[in-house]
Order: structure tokens, then C-alpha cells, then sequence
């Protein structure tokens, strides 16, 4: 239904957005100015605790300088009540006193068809609630009672009993004038498929009221008594009110308890969620089905990183696996997932009863990210002792992160993924050697660990990184002849590994791309691609360092021939760098052993490979020293590596 524009400007002038906004927030008075319209208060949205909501009551419109949310009094209340625009509609002309426009009557008739079967919905719950208190549900209770539940949370959670009658539910209910055909549109009443008596869907089992995003009676759940019934659990059918892929389990009460503050706990059932909330975490759960992309946005206007708790098994990691296929091309900035693999196969219900809340919420604060869980899946059980093994993992961590939408995420998860990569295969390099006899070698000195030296990376490293993408940027033409080395570059510089993630898709990108005369292909347009995609700040501070200036590759930008020449050293230079740099890291991390002639030897080839003439141009002890092959250190550096190997000489000969 369209509204006419002059119904929504006059409903937007009689609402106060200050009083709209502050049934959710409490205002901060002393930045507010309630003179001047003007409120401040944490931001409903996000978990803050200082004031960077706005709400500019003259213009009727509110911003998070925080989380960036923004809109007027129709998005606040869509967004915090999780309602259609309608319904927000309707919700605030209440509040201003005005009446609906006349609506279109098949809409209507819709809507009013919903709030009688909702009104039914309420009823049914009721007539469940009271059959658990009957000597019938003796054994109802008793299971109730075994899982931690009593009476006062059966009742905050509207638990009830279906009898196990075919038609307790319809004669009570058409006793009380209901329609047949209504009964049956809830789904709560069956028709058999080849004609007869319509008779109760739920029979012998607990049931479990869902409730849509305003608490409206939408469905039941309900858990089998019976051993050996068909379905331990069952949801009522898809009807006019309940869509299961477009809900969660708990819902409304969750986004409350999360407005509060803590994380949202995505479980697998109901007694999960129940358990959770009794631990005093918000929580929801699908129902009866995997999670669906509805129901990921439901989370995500809940929390921006909903943790998913599963069982630990071989079970809960298909599912954790699931998930994460279908939220990799929906990941959006900020918007994310986190994954709680609870110990022992248990579930959270059983962790809290067998532990305590206390257990639950080590478990949730250890959640992973999701890039840990994608990489375990990846690389668990695969034998990587082949270069060939180790390319079709390569392989299908790139279709995997193909899949990525948002180009900013891909590149972080890309440098994540990156990292981790690089660890594995660097652990896997060498097995580790035995001392032969030798006495325990003493920690190295701060100073030798602390060393640019002693890591894989260092600030030379940084610059020859700016350099290199720097000179790729302003000669986007010669991009093509150092594919390889550029897809092969760690990069370590703050904002480097996005840059080179994003660089070649830029280039693609452009129309011109790879073709045509001199200056067609700029490298303006490349690095305006490049920042539609991660952003302009990364690409800012690296073209704004100082050597990057002074670079001349970069300085005298179409000269193809001098770009070729400064990225061919510089790609050396910083290879020969880090392949140094990686056997001082390996040989220090084999003095958490035993120190032997062959670690000594290593450590001696590692420094004899860096020219220890020193030119020196000031006496400061940070004065660095440059070898014919390029690779430069400083005095520290040097001093460090030199103690560093004398105690391990000690340690060789003075030992016994």
C-alpha cells in the first residue's frame, strides 16, 4: 500500500523524535541542550557507553557518530522493533492520533485475517498452558523438572502441554465459537489428506509458544514424550503468520537483553535458548531449519557479531560449515560471525547445567572468528607435503574468498588467510633437531627478540613494500609482468595487504585496462578504482610517505622501463631480506630447546650473509648499515646478533 506523501510529512511534524527515541535511550544531560533540540545519548544500536547518538529534534532526523546509523522517527522504530515500514506507520500514527489512510481492501483484508488468527494464535497457548498443570502432564513435569525448569519458568516462557488426544484442542476451541477453518489455518488443527475429521497436530508433547518480532503468538514447537515418536521435535506448519525461515526463536525478549549490552548466542533449540537466557544472555534459534539469510539479517539487526554456539562434534561442525557458506557473500563492515564449539559434544543447555553459567560465558568470550573456523576447515585433515597438494589448497582458499562480496572484508580475510598460511608451511618447514647432549641454553636477551631482525618483517620491509605498490599504482602497465610476485608479497605495512589484494581486481576493472596508447592506461583511474573499493585512507598514507615521494619510479609516473627496473630490485632486495630475516626467526625459535654446533652454524651463515662493513653516516645507535646485496641492518641489530651468538658458544662449551 502507498501512502500519500502529505499523510507521512504531517505524521513526521506531529511526532517529537526526541520522545519517539527516548522510550529506548537514556539521555545524556550534561551534552544534551534541550533548549536547542539537541540530545545526546548512547546509541541504541551498538554497544557504547558514551553519547555519540544525535538526535536533532528540529530536523526530525538522528546519526551514531559510532556506528554510523542514521534516519528519521519511521527508521528508528523499524529498526529497534524489527517491524515493516507499515507497521512503523501505524505504530506512530497511534502515538500522534491519526487515522490510517484508507487502505487497499485486499491489504487490509490480509491484515485483518492476521490479527484474528494471532488472536487464536494467544488462545491456543493458553489452553496448552493450562493442560500442563492436569494430572496428565505428570510426566510432562517430571521431564520439565529433570531439565532445570520450574513452574515460574514454564510459566515466563509460556510452556504448555499437548494432550495426547486427537481432538482435545478442537472441541475446546469450537466450544468457545472458533471457526474450524480458522483452527486450521493457524496449523494447529490437521486435515487429513484423504478426507475426515480434522484432528489436533500436536499430541503428547511439551509445547514451546514462537512469538514474532513484536510478541505476537505466531506458532508452537512442540518435544515428543514418546521415545519412539517420529519427530522428537516439531514446528507447526508454514501458515499466514509463520514464515520459519523469516524468524528466530526468542526473538523480541533477545533484542532487548542485547540493546542491554553482551552478545547475541545463536543456539540450535529451544531448551538451548531457555538455558542461555536463565544464564542471563540474550539468545535466539532457527526453527526446525539450517540458518537462513532472513534470519542472518534478523542477527545482524540485533548484534553485529552474533556467536554461534554448537555442539563441538563432527555434527555442530557441518553446521558451523553451513553457516558460513551462506554468510560469506552477505558479510558486510562490522557485520560478522563468531563460533563457540562447545568441549565434549555437549550443548549449552547441558554445559550450563553441568557447570554453570559461568562455563558458558568462558565459552562464549573464546568464540573464534569466522576467518579461524574457514581456515580450519580448509586445512584440517589435508596432507600438504607436496608443492602440487600445497597449490590445490591455494586453489580453494581463493574460490573461497571469491565468494566474499564486499571487497574490503575479501581483502582482510585474504591477508588473515595469508598469515595463517604462512605459519602453517613455515612450521612445517624443518622438524625440529636434538641437541645431542647439549645443556639448556638460557632465553635470549630482550633485545635480540625485540629485533626487527629476529621477525619475519621490519621497517625496511614496510618501505620497500610502499615502494613497490606505490610504483605499481602510478605504472599501472608493467602490473601484468609481476602478477606472480605481487599475489606472492607479504605485506606487513598498515593497509599494504589490502592495497595489493585490490590491485589487480582494480585493474581488471577498468575499461582500458592492458590496452591501448601511451596514458590511456593512468594511474589515476587505477588508484580511483582501487579506493571504491577498500577506501581512499590506505591508499592516502601510503602515496603520502616520504620515500614514496622521492621514489623516481613513482615521481616520473609512464616510464615503463625505469618502473621494470625499480620493482625488479626491490622485489630482491626484500626477498634476500626476509629469507635472512626467516633463518635468524627459525634458529631463535630452537633456543627454546637445546643449542648444538648445527644451530650455531645456522645462526653464523644467517649473519655471514649480511656485509658487516659498516659506512657509517652518524654515530646514532640506530645507524644503519647497508650490504652490497641491499640487505640493511642497524647497530642494535648487529649488536644484538652478536650476543645472541656468543651465548650460544657459552652455552655450547662451558656447559658440564
Amino acid at each position: 500500500m502507498s501512502l500519500p506523501p502529505a499523510f507521512l510529512d504531517e505524521l513526521r511534524a506531529r511526532l517529537s523524535l526526541a520522545r519517539v527515541v527516548g522510550r529506548k535511550v537514556v539521555w545524556d544531560m550534561r551534552k544534551s541542550n534541550q533548549g536547542k533540540s539537541d540530545w545526546w545519548a548512547p546509541c541504541p544500536f551498538h554497544q557504547e557507553k558514551s553519547a555519540s547518538f544525535h538526535v536533532d529534534d528540529r530536523k526530525g532526523y538522528y546519526y551514531c557518530f559510532g556506528c554510523h546509523a542514521k534516519g528519521d522517527a519511521l527508521t528508528f522504530v523499524r529498526e529497534t522493533e524489527n517491524v515493516g515500514f507499515m507497521e512503523a506507520v501505524e505504530i506512530l500514527a497511534r502515538e500522534a492520533g491519526m487515522a490510517m489512510p484508507e487502505r487497499d481492501p485486499r491489504a487490509a483484508a490480509v491484515a485483518d485475517r492476521r490479527s484474528v488468527l494471532s488472536g487464536i494464535m494467544e488462545e491456543v497457548v493458553a489452553f496448552y498452558r493450562l493442560q500442563l498443570r492436569t494430572a496428565a502432564a505428570r510426566e510432562a513435569r517430571a521431564y520439565l523438572a529433570r531439565r532445570g525448569l520450574d513452574d515460574e519458568t514454564c510459566a515466563r516462557w509460556h510452556l504448555g502441554y499437548a494432550p495426547d488426544d486427537r481432538g482435545a484442542l478442537v472441541r475446546h476451541m469450537t466450544a468457545r465459537g472458533v471457526a474450524l477453518a480458522d483452527l486450521v489455518a493457524t496449523g494447529m488443527v490437521a486435515e487429513p489428506e484423504g478426507g475426515g475429521a480434522p484432528y489436533d497436530r500436536f499430541r503428547g508433547r511439551i509445547t514451546f509458544a514462537i512469538r514474532d518480532g513484536r510478541g505476537r503468538a505466531i506458532s508452537l514447537g512442540g518435544r515428543a514424550l514418546d521415545p519412539g515418536a517420529r519427530a522428537k521435535y516439531l514446528n507447526g506448519p508454514e501458515t499466514i503468520l509463520f514464515d520459519k525461515g523469516r524468524t528466530l526463536f526468542n526473538l523480541a525478549p533477545a533484542r532487548e537483553a542485547a540493546g542491554r549490552g553482551g552478545p547475541l548466542v545463536v543456539a540450535e533449540g529451544y531448551m538451548d535458548v531457555i538455558a542461555l537466557a536463565g544464564a542471563g544472555l540474550a539468545a535466539v534459534a532457527p526453527l526446525g531449519t539450517a540458518v537462513t539469510a532472513e534470519q542472518l539479517a534478523l542477527m545482524w539487526r540485533i548484534a553485529d557479531e552474533p556467536v554461534i554456539a554448537l555442539d563441538g562434534d563432527t555434527a555442530g561442525l557441518r553446521a558451523a560449515h553451513r553457516v558460513i557458506d551462506l554468510a560469506l557473500p552477505l558479510l558486510e563492515a562490522g557485520k560478522g560471525l563468531r563460533f563457540a564449539l562447545l568441549p565434549g559434544g555437549m550443548d549449552p543447555d547441558d554445559l550450563i547445567r553441568a557447570q554453570g553459567p559461568g562455563a558458558m560465558r568462558a565459552v562464549i568470550d573464546a568464540a573464534e572468528p569466522m576467518v579461524r573456523l574457514l581456515w580450519r576447515r580448509e586445512t584440517e585433515g589435508r596432507v600438504l607435503d607436496s608443492p602440487e597438494r600445497k597449490a590445490a589448497l591455494d586453489k580453494s582458499l581463493r574460490a573461497t574468498l571469491a565468494r566474499i562480496g564486499d571487497a574490503s572484508i575479501r581483502a582482510h580475510y585474504g591477508e588473515e588467510i595469508r598469515a595463517l598460511r604462512w605459519e602453517l608451511f613455515r612450521s612445517g618447514r624443518r622438524p625440529r633437531r636434538g641437541a645431542r647432549g647439549a645443556p639448556p641454553l638460557a632465553a635470549p636477551p630482550a633485545a635480540a627478540r625485540g629485533s626487527r631482525l629476529a621477525g619475519a618483517a621490519g621497517i625496511e620491509d614496510e618501505l620497500r613494500e610502499a615502494a613497490i605498490l606505490a610504483t605499481l599504482i602510478a605504472n599501472p602497465r608493467v602490473i601484468a609482468d609481476f602478477a606472480h610476485e605481487i599475489e606472492a608479497m607479504e605485506c606487513h605495512g598498515e593497509g599494504h595487504g589490502a592495497i595489493r589484494d585490490a590491485l589487480i581486481p582494480a585493474l581488471e576493472s577498468l575499461p582500458d585496462a592492458g590496452a591501448g596508447p601511451q596514458g590511456a592506461l593512468a594511474g589515476g583511474d587505477l588508484r580511483a578504482a582501487i579506493a571504491a573499493r577498500i577506501g581512499g585512507a590506505a591508499l592516502d598514507r601510503l602515496l603520502a610517505e616520504r620515500h614514496v615521494i622521492l621514489c623516481p619510479a613513482v615521481a616520473r609516473p609512464g616510464d615503463d622501463g625505469l618502473a621494470r627496473q625499480t620493482l625488479a630490485e626491490e622485489f630482491a632486495k626484500l626477498r634476500a631480506r626476509r629469507s635472512h630475516a626467516s633463518a635468524i626467526e627459525e634458529a631463535m625459535a630452537d633456543i627454546d630447546g637445546l643449542a648444538d654446533e648445527w644451530l650455531t652454524r645456522r645462526l653464523s651463515e644467517a649473519a655471514a650473509g649480511i656485509d658487516v662493513t659498516r659506512p657509517r653516516e652518524s654515530e646514532d645507535a640506530r645507524e644503519v648499515h647497508v650490504a652490497p646485496n641491499g640487505l640493511a641492518i642497524d647497530r642494535e641489530e648487529r649488536h644484538a646478533l652478536d650476543r645472541l651468538l656468543g651465548q650460544i658458544d657459552f652455552g655450547r662449551k662451558g656447559g658440564g
